[in-house]
């Protein structure tokens, strides 16, 4: 396996023997780990007994943590904009601190995509239609990192998202290095990079701090997983797709709770899943909870194999709903209480009609009714044939005479150029955009918020009904609220559906039994009438999807595009920083790159926020627009902005200052010291209620630290780096909380946070704490792994913690102020 293979050399025949016999029993995903381990050995970042564990790992399961180096890196633009800055700002404090500054780059190969958050606006900008968030000096930095910096790769813009350039070009299978193979392996920002585990590639996301940590060659740590074998069988039904098998399979492991585990799948119905169709299974390994997927194991789970036609909502991915129950469901869901499923419509209200002026023509919306409609093939529909489906019903649809009711927010948003080209040669693309459907870019649009505004005269038609208006869209995300604020139902389809509860408009229609709508001669169209056949779509995708598409992508990723090719940056050690700049700033987590030290007391620190149970990262991480009345707008207004030219946090994740401000400024956020949500604390010495940005300054300019106090699952939702840049930024030293999501209470040492947690039984309100007091944690001199700590508070009140360290590496990463500053050490 390895020229560093410590046992091989040095064991008997018989025992060598024994351990080939025990890796042909290891499932994929641990032999791909194992093999990592052996490869990787140093003595310190990876030590032999990591190796021996993994191999013994029937008995080691859940019981030990391992590290992983992955062979590589994918980022897309909201993590790799910062990471380039975190970079160039460690090329300057490497400077500062008298090292060489060109000794600062990625030892793990990197690829960074630019296309990947695209924000839809029907309005013409630098790069092709529909405006990005991608300004020129973004783009600029970029450039500069490509020819500055070693091991990156820049993906140009126009090219396609992370996950399906990561399946298209990026990803390698095998690696070649100096004659030596060995397995590809990944690690990404960002939650679908699951997807290559399709390809037999092992790889997951992780947050922005891991991610770079790992470009800097430390390894990935993880609890050593639980392998569980999901067997499929029979066939699906003719008339389902792709995503109907993924909705079926999501709704089945969230059953069996997956959390955390590693899943693989075997069983005579793997054979009948085309590549396509197993990346799109992979894809939904954050919806089941499952760390990745892989394809061989034991039986544990059988997924019946009665797939049919399905839907998943109006809020959570594993609420599915039969296609042909559809009408029934929604209207149990405007009986059933509010929830996870309900929405509690008064039993006279649920056939209201509210009619609204568009265009000059008069429309009516009702309960049901639908206002956003997204195609998307970057992740669960990344699939060929359901995109073709979708283009070739559309075709079916305009020829019958059939249109969509230009109210409703209709998009297409391809992974890549690959989809555009395949859906052209097809001759399907123009009946698309005749129903709306055109092509906006390609990224992360609809399904992450990334929507243009509805219509002034149909938000304020929904708002005033108190309409229950639905989303359609063949992403994977569907929470309440996410495609827009006044849009509370949404659903996930396949591309094809979407396009046809599009035509008909509401989601309150039995395909089998109501028309889709009338199409030439007042005829009635129904959905039978246009679905394409398998015998179609297999024709059609046999002529279209051709192996020349990916020369031709290779050679547009090799060469870049003309007005990419024409920006210039400079090739300079030190990346000329923008002091005028609002998108990217210099940021401070390297000042301090000073030998580690014992951690200290925290002395007398006030609660900057007093959080219950199960606060997300989307409460705690800068994300979506930026608030008028928000820090951050008051930042930018000071710079000289607009409203209009505030952007997104996602557009200045480059901008530390913006972060900041951004911090904990979801307007849901509940604070226990101010009674209801909202983004807001106060500042003790003072008794001012401020935003929480503003109570940080001002205990900073005091020297006064800050803890937090939380509940149960603090950090819960997707793995953000700046929901530990934030706070830490901010001022907070330390998070006492009764349990952590792991992958955050990770980010949180990462960046030198101390995660506390509360004895069993334990929390504020037990301890009888109010928030208001004062708390002083002493760290003695040498940490371990699960120790308790003492925690004083101003009122006499003594409790004990327990440090949230599960080994010595992550104490030596918290004693060096985090993990980015341990590993830029080793450059000076």
């Amino acid at each position: 396996l390895s020229n560093n293979f410590f046992y091989i050399s040095h064991c008997s025949q018989s025992h060598f023997q024994l351990l080939c016999f025990t890796l042909d029993t290891l499932p994929y995903s641990i032999r791909v780990l194992f093999e990592s381990s052996v490869r990787n050995c140093d003595g310190f970042l990876v030590k032999e007994t990591d190796a021996m564990n993994i191999l013994d790992w029937k008995t080691k399961q859940n019981n030990v943590e391992v590290p992983f180096c992955p062979a590589r890196v994918v980022l897309q633009d909201f993590t790799g904009i910062p990471a380039m800055v975190d970079f160039a700002a460690m090329r300057e404090a490497v400077r500062n601190a008298g090292g060489d500054p060109v000794k600062v780059n990625p030892a793990c190969p990197t690829d960074l995509t630019v296309d990947h958050s695209l924000y839809v606006l029907r309005i013409e900008s630098i790069f092709g239609k529909n405006a990005t968030l991608f300004f020129f000096l973004i783009l600029e930095k970029l450039q500069w990192s490509s020819k500055v910096f070693k091991n990156i790769s820049i993906i140009p813009p126009e090219t396609g998202m992370a996950h399906q350039v990561n399946l298209e070009y990026l990803s390698r299978v095998v690696f070649e290095v100096k004659d030596f193979l060995y397995p590809d392996s990944v690690v990404g920002t960002d939650s679908h990079m699951t997807m290559v585990n399709g390809l037999g590639i092992l790889g997951w996301g992780v947050g922005g701090i891991e991610t770079e940590a790992v470009m800097l060659g430390m390894p990935v740590t993880l609890t050593l997983p639980e392998v569980v074998g999901c067997e499929l069988t029979g066939a699906a039904s003719p008339l389902a797709t792709s995503i109907d098998i993924v909705l079926s399979i999501t709704k089945h492991l969230r059953q069996a709770d997956v959390a955390g585990k590693f899943v693989e799948f075997f069983g005579s119905g793997v054979s009948q899943l085309s590549v396509a169709d197993r990346t799109t299974i992979a894809n939904m390994c954050p919806e089941y909870g499952a760390i990745l997927i892989g394809i061989h194991c034991n039986s544990v789970l059988d997924i019946l194999s009665s797939i049919i036609p399905y839907v998943s909502g109006p809020k959570r991915s594993q609420d599915r709903v039969a296609v042909n129950n559809m009408k029934s469901d929604f209207q149990a869901c405007l009986n059933e209480k509010s929830g996870v499923k309900g929405f509690q419509i008064a039993v006279e209200k649920q056939n209201d009609i509210v009619p609204v002026q568009y265009e000059g023509n008069e429309y009516k919306l009702s309960h049901g009714c639908i206002v956003i409609a997204a195609v998307i093939s970057c992740t669960n529909n990344c699939n060929p044939s359901v995109m073709l489906a979708a283009g070739l019903l559309a075709k079916k649809a305009v020829e019958a005479g059939l249109v969509v009711k230009p109210y409703i927010r209709t998009s297409l948003s391809p992974g890549s150029g690959m989809v555009t080209h395949y859906l052209s040669s097809s001759g399907v693309l123009p009946y698309l955009s005749k129903l709306g459907f055109e092509v906006v870019g390609y990224g992360c649009s609809t399904c992450v918020g990334n929507t243009a505004p509805l219509p002034e005269a149909i938000r304020n038609a929904i708002k005033q009904g108190d309409i229950i208006a639905c989303g359609v869209l063949s992403g994977t995300k569907n929470f309440e609220g996410r495609l827009c604020d006044c849009v509370r139902a949404n659903y996930l389809a396949s591309p094809p559906l979407v396009v046809a509860y599009a035509i008909a408009g509401t989601v309150r229609i039995d395909f089998e039994t109501e028309p889709l709508g009338t199409g030439f001669n007042g005829k009635s169209i129904y959905l039978r009438d246009i679905w394409p056949t398998r015998k179609e779509l297999h024709t059609m995708e046999e002529e279209c999807v051709i192996s020349s598409m990916f020369k031709e992508l290779q050679e547009k990723m090799e060469k870049g595009n003309k007005r990419w090719n024409l920006l210039e940056a400079p090739e300079s050690t030190l990346f000329p920083w923008d002091l005028k700049s609002t998108y990217i700033r210099c940021p401070s987590f390297f000042d301090k790159l000073v030998k580690p030290v014992s951690p200290q007391l925290i002395e007398n620190a006030h609660v900057l926020l007093y959080l219950g149970d199960s606060v997300t990262t989307d409460h705690i991480s800068p994300a979506g627009s930026i608030a008028r009345s928000s820090a951050a707008a008051k930042y930018l207004t000071n710079k000289g902005l607009t409203p209009r030219e505030f952007n997104s946090y996602g557009a200045r994740r480059g901008n530390d200052a913006v972060m900041t401000r951004g911090t904990f400024a979801n307007i849901k956020l509940l604070n226990k010291f101010i009674g209801k949500p909202a983004p807001k604390t106060i500042h003790f010495p003072s008794g001012q209620t401020l935003d929480v940005f503003e109570a940080a300054e001002l205990y900073q300019k005091e020297g006064i630290p800050v803890i937090i106090l939380a509940g149960k699952k603090y950090g819960l939702g997707s793995s953000r780096d700046w929901a530990a840049k934030g706070p830490f930024l901010l001022g907070v030293k330390a998070v006492l909380a009764e349990s952590y999501e792991k992958v955050h209470k990770s980010q949180l040492i990462g960046i030198g946070i101390a995660p506390l947690q509360f004895l069993p039984g334990e929390n504020p309100s037990t301890l009888g704490l109010t928030g208001r007091e004062q708390f002083s944690v002493l760290f003695p001199p040498e940490l371990s792994p699960g120790m308790t700590l003492d925690v004083k508070t101003s009122t006499g009140k003594v409790f004990s913690v327990i440090a949230l360290f599960e080994n010595d590496m992550e104490i030596t990463l918290y004693k060096y102020g985090g993990s980015l500053n341990f590993v830029a050490r080793r450059f000076l």
